[in-house]
This record gives C-alpha cells, structure tokens and sequence, in this order.
C-alpha cells in the first residue's frame, strides 16, 4: 500500500511553497501513571502520510527553489537492552515497505537538520501541524518546536499543515472507502450479535461484551469507546457507565464503532429489549426514522452540509407539535440537542473543510464519507433513541455503507423474533 501513501504526500508536496519544509511528528503515548502507559497510535495526519503506525518518528519533506521534493523520516535508533523490555523500534525496511520512503535519519540528527534547512539553505518557511483545541491542552511536539523556533529563528515562517491536510483527507480514496467499509461490517456483526444476545435483566456491560469479543476475533480494535445505554441512560449522550441493569420493557440505545487501519465506522441502533416495541416507543422510533429519511433524500455534492440538521429540525416541529411533544420550535433543543452529521475517516470526527459555495456555507461533495444521526431524548418518559448510517456522498447521491443492518422497527422485530440465541 506504499503507493497510497506515496499519492498523500504528492498531493501535499504540491500545497507547499518553494524554500519550505514540513516537520511532521508520530508522537507518543502519554503516561497513565509510574511506568504505564496509554495504548499508543500515531498522530492521523502523520499516518495519512506514511502508513506508519509507531511512536517517536519524524517526517520531514522539504520543497526547494525548483519545485523539487524530498523525503526523509527519522527513527530511533536500536536500543538493545531496550529492545529486551519493550521490543525493537521499526527499522528502516520496515519503514520503507509500508511508506515507500527511501531516506532515512536518527532523531538525534533532527534538531540539526532542522537549524541546517534553515540557515544553510535558506528555508524560512516551515509546515507544522499545529492544531490546538484548547487552552488548556497539553502542548504537542509541534507546538513545542514552534514555540522553540519562533524564539532561535524569529524571521522563519511558521503556517500550519493541519487544515491543509484536513483539505486532503476530506475527500476518501477507493482504498480508504474499504477500510471504512470494513470496520462498517465488523461493527455491524456487533449489532446483530445486541439483537440475538439481548436479556432483561442483564448488564450493559455483559452486553457490550459480545461485540468485544468480535473486534478481537477480527483482529482489530474500536474506533470509540461503546455506548450501551438502556432506558433513561440513553438519554445522556455521551453515557460511557455501561453498568446498569438492562430491564423489560426498556430500549437500548447503542452508539459503537471498530476501525481497520484506523479508518472508523460509526453506527447506532435502538432496540427493545424485549424484542417489541410498545406503542409510544414505536411511535417515537417512527418519527426519528423519519428524520433519517428526510435527511436522506438530500444527501448529494452540492448540498450545504448545515441543510441535513435543518431537514431534521423541520420534520421535528410539525411531528413533535402533532404528538403534544413540544408547542413551540423552540422546544426542539430540550428533545435534540446534538447536530446529525460528522465526517468519518481516519477519526470517527474526522477533519477535513469542505468545498464552499459563494457564501462560505460547506458543501457535501463526492467522495466524502459522513454520518446521519438524528436522535429524540425524552428524559420524563426515560427514552432515548438514536439512529445513525455511515454514508458516501456519490457523484449523483450517496451509498449507504451501513444500510445491511435493521433500523426498520418491522425488521427489528422480526429479527429478534427469530434470533439465534
């Protein structure tokens, strides 16, 4: 897959100025606490790069006067006695087979390199991927070199590579459709294991159990961590407790995703435990499948990315009026309080500005790949239901990756009518 990766950093070779460099960091897992740490994977963009999926490595590219690219990345060097602890670090050939770059370096060297490009060569434009969502966030190796270069070399011109590769990544490749379409079909062997496996009286967590087990068997992990929330627990959005008693005649809400290659999926369904659903949960079920549907019938290149919520918020106040839900549009946000879509790729949010019409709205364009989520929250009635697709946006429309598993209550039923377990 070197020709993958190769193609990225052609495409992003292309964005840079002459006289400039990129410095790209993998980066590495933080401490939890003595001598543990997190799990580690690398930093998407360096990943979109290179393929690479290893800690401590650098990426550099430099474009000089000419228009002309070079590549090079930097490793740790071998640590025997490391190597005995933890294993050895990736070694050049590896390094080559997966990212099609030839040219190598030690970490060691970096820092001079860097200074070198700079003084000797005259590059005084310099590429980091700079992206900060806070204040308070821990500062990340690039917006350590940045602030380290702004005062060794305060007329070098820092721009940040990260909307740009954002640009980039917005747009899927075939290669990077499968990957999603993969992780799209482990995620819904998950769901369809939910529907055989559903108890009253069990955990959440015995539940989520049996799609773990499944992301293992296929050698892979999640994109996120799973919401298992049944009854009023489905009601917080982001509930992660999965530690309540699944009881008879609730709903369970389910909002999980496995990745491959770190491409994620992201699915949601809504199911009753008991395998029917009563008649109010029915007629909700009803009215956010509906939402789906309307959000649906809109989903091609052109259209504004902030017209899928509104579709919804328009099915919303004539059928939540119609039921005595709300008496005001206003209402709407005590009942829904998320938007419907996100892209996907590499993040299960993933980055990536869209192409814009005149007036700056974000377009849906082919070759994105999004989610459609709209969801109803009724805290008093302890109700929470979301459904959520995976779709591409297609030259004339869209395909939906993940339409193979039930959302229709009809279908819901008659699977759990007739299901394995």
């Amino acid at each position: 897959m070197s020709d993958f990766y190769k193609e990225n950093r052609k495409k992003f070779g292309e964005l840079m100025e002459n006289n400039s460099f990129l410095v790209l960091f993998s980066g590495l897992a933080p401490v939890e606490r003595g001598n543990r740490y997190y799990t580690f994977s690398a930093q998407r963009n360096m990943y979109y790069l290179t393929g690479l999926d290893y800690p401590a490595i650098v990426l550099m590219m430099k474009k000089n006067g000419k228009g002309e690219v070079t590549e090079r990345l930097y490793l740790e060097r071998f640590d025997e006695t490391y190597a005995k602890w933890e294993g050895a670090p990736v070694n050049a050939e590896e390094a080559k087979e997966t990212s099609g770059i030839e040219v190598f370096g030690f970490i060691d060297e970096l820092k001079g390199h860097i200074a070198n490009n700079i003084v000797r060569e005259r590059m005084n434009t310099i590429y980091l991927d700079m992206d900060n969502r806070s204040l308070d966030a821990p500062n990340t190796p690039e917006l350590d070199l940045a602030k380290n270069l702004q005062e060794k070399f305060p007329a070098a011109v820092l721009l940040n590579a990260h909307p740009m590769l954002g640009g980039l990544r917005r747009i899927k490749s075939a290669y990077e459709v499968e990957q999603i379409q993969k992780a799209a079909n482990i995620t819904g062997a998950g769901y369809l294991a939910f529907l055989d496996n559903v108890r009253p009286g069990m955990k959440e967590y015995e539940l989520e159990a049996h799609y773990d087990f499944l992301i293992k068997k296929n050698g892979t992990g999640r994109a996120f961590d799973t919401i298992m929330a049944s009854g009023a627990n489905a009601t917080v959005l982001h509930y992660h407790s999965n530690d309540s008693e699944i009881k008879d005649g609730d709903l369970v809400l389910v909002d999980f995703g496995a990745r491959w290659n770190w491409y994620a999926s992201d699915l949601s369904r809504t199911f009753p435990v008991n395998g029917k659903f009563s008649p109010r949960q029915r007629e909700l079920y009803e009215i956010v499948l509906g939402a789906f549907k309307k959000v649906m019938e809109i989903v091609k290149p052109g259209t504004k990315f902030t017209d899928l919520n509104d579709a919804v918020k328009a099915h919303y106040k004539e059928e939540l009026k119609r039921i005595g839900l709300i008496e005001d549009e206003k209402q709407i946000g005590e009942y829904y309080y998320h938007g419907v879509s996100h892209m996907l790729g590499l993040e299960v949010h993933d980055v990536g500005a869209g192409s814009t019409g005149t007036d700056g709205e974000l377009l849906l364009a082919e070759g994105m790949v999004i989610t459609v989520e709209p969801g109803l929250y009724i805290a008093e009635e302890g109700i929470g239901i979301r459904i959520e697709d995976d779709v591409l946006v297609t030259a004339t429309g869209y395909k939906n990756l993940t339409e193979a598993f039930p959302k229709e209550i009809d279908d819901i039923e008659a699977y759990m009518a007739n299901r394995k377990a």
